[in-house]
């Protein structure tokens, strides 16, 4: 799934991203929004991520996002 279509379903798609990162709080998840940088950089300082890693972790979200 491409994430412009994530971004217009944010809504739907933040309990899986709470899901699989139970580190970021609903007001994290408020200020994401579906913005595919503040994903990274909230994975980056919530989890200790490189800014490579928070990327890789943030398209393989989109692609676990497909099957939704």
């Amino acid at each position: 799934m491409n994430w412009d279509q994530i971004e217009g379903k944010w809504k739907q798609f933040r309990g899986k991203a709470q899901q699989q990162w139970g580190k970021l709080t609903d007001d994290d998840l408020d200020v994401i929004d579906g913005h595919r940088e503040q994903l990274a950089g909230k994975l980056q300082e919530r989890y200790g991520y490189a800014k490579e890693e928070a990327e890789k972790e943030v398209e393989k979200f989109a692609g676990s996002c497909s099957s939704c």
